[in-house]
């Protein structure tokens, strides 16, 4: 693609590689065939091609438009479009320089900026979001239907002491809305790893992974967060833990481009690199201990899996959750159009239901269409938003782990 951006842009690190990403891209369309929001629409501007053509003129001098905005919100940054580009378009880094530019250069309705406030304001931050979780689910018998639905019933999980300590040892990231929403998520991930011989360092003084604020255009509190994980985390990591593991695969992409997005930051460049190196989505860390010779076998209960975007797509491990879950002796029922987005993304549920909705839907008829007895994922914001309307059980696939290790079938 010929592009004509300004000198003065290009004599910036964003400015030059933009141009690079966009000159990648030959406009051959192959990207919308796997555009969840383009097969909702049939808008050439709700897909990558278009999204791609509104951020060049952008980036060339054209003002942004509330139309402008429009279609990057309705992005789900799935990145579907990036396994399937034939020329290697690295599409997300572009829209986060043109979001971030058009969120510059427009004003959103009022309604809007105090939405997405109260989002950042609520969401990443763990003990104020557990406290309005918790007050919703006391109050959720009296709650209408649709509302209800999106309040998950409160689960009291107790820590025990997993016995003597191993040798071994990894971090894992608390996060900010998986504690409060799913705590047995890590609970079991931490079981499965100590039965694997790895103990579980959690270090309480850590927080969002950034992705949230990032994602909603405020990268300067996103690096903040980044900050104030990479300072919480340092001192276990200088005591030897060889890996951060990450239980949401939609955390795990952030934490593994702090170096990247922290490399002009002269005081915590050097760390950000070595986090990301030491960042594993669970599925790796666990694979690599290969848990079929450890873990009992399953009976064969039938599990649709649900491979998030951040897992197949975002950080490209595909097949790897799904291998295992066989070897251990589940069955894994054949799921149609895996490659498209149930439409959770973090807060595009909220922020863009009327197309989250249909993707929902449309993930869930596919998920159940062979009847499974439980539909197994990797992702919480993924488990949240279908585990509502869905007919059957959703649930973190390591918990699937972590029933085998109690005998529990």
């Amino acid at each position: 693609m010929q592009t004509a951006l300004p000198d003065k842009l290009l004599q910036t690190d964003t400015g030059r590689e933009a141009d690079e990403i966009l000159r990648n891209c030959v406009h051959c369309g192959f990207c919308n065939a796997t555009c969840p929001t383009y097969q909702l629409t049939g808008d050439e501007l709700d897909g990558p091609r278009g999204r791609i053509y509104l951020i060049k003129q952008v980036l060339e001098g054209t003002p942004p438009t509330s139309k402008t905005r429009l279609h990057l919100d309705r992005c789900l940054t799935c990145r579907a479009c990036e396994t399937t580009c034939p020329s290697g378009v690295d599409y997300h880094r572009l829209l986060d320089t043109g979001r971030e530019l058009t969120e510059q250069a427009t004003r959103r309705p009022l309604t809007e900026r105090l939405l997405r406030l109260a989002l950042r304001k609520l969401l990443a931050h763990r003990s104020r979001f557990t406290l309005l979780l918790r007050s919703g689910q006391l109050l959720r018998p009296l709650l209408p239907g649709r509302l209800k639905q999106r309040i998950p019933a409160y689960r009291n999980i107790k820590a025990a002491s997993p016995g003597p300590r191993h040798r071994r040892s990894v971090l894992m990231l608390n996060g900010c809305v998986q504690p409060g929403m799913a705590p047995q998520i890590n609970h079991a991930a931490q079981q499965v790893l100590y039965a694997l011989g790895i103990n579980v360092v959690k270090e309480n003084g850590d927080g969002c992974c950034g992705a949230l604020s990032f994602h909603l255009n405020a990268s300067a509190e996103a690096k903040d967060f980044m900050r104030h994980n990479i300072d919480a985390w340092w001192p276990h990591i200088e005591r030897g833990a060889e890996a951060i593991v990450v239980t949401a695969s939609g955390c795990a992409p952030m934490v593994k481009d702090y170096g990247r997005l922290l490399a002009d930051d002269f005081r915590y460049a050097r760390k950000a690199a070595q986090v990301s190196e030491l960042a594993k989505d669970i599925s790796e860390v666990i694979a690599a201990e290969q848990p079929w010779q450890t873990l009992p076998a399953a009976s064969a209960r039938r599990i649709a899996f649900h491979a998030p975007c951040t897992l197949q797509h975002g950080q490209r491990i595909v097949g790897v959750v799904e291998d295992m879950l066989t070897r251990l002796g589940y069955q894994l029922v054949p799921v149609a159009n895996a490659h498209l987005c149930c439409g959770s993304a973090g807060t595009y549920s909220i922020l863009q239901d009327k197309l989250a909705t249909p993707l929902r839907d449309n993930k869930l008829a596919a998920l159940q269409a062979e009847d499974p007895e439980l539909i197994a994922t990797a992702n919480i914001g993924c488990l949240a938003h279908m585990a509502g309307q869905a007919r059957v059980p959703v649930v973190h696939w390591v918990e699937l782990l972590s029933a085998l290790n109690h005998q529990e079938t």
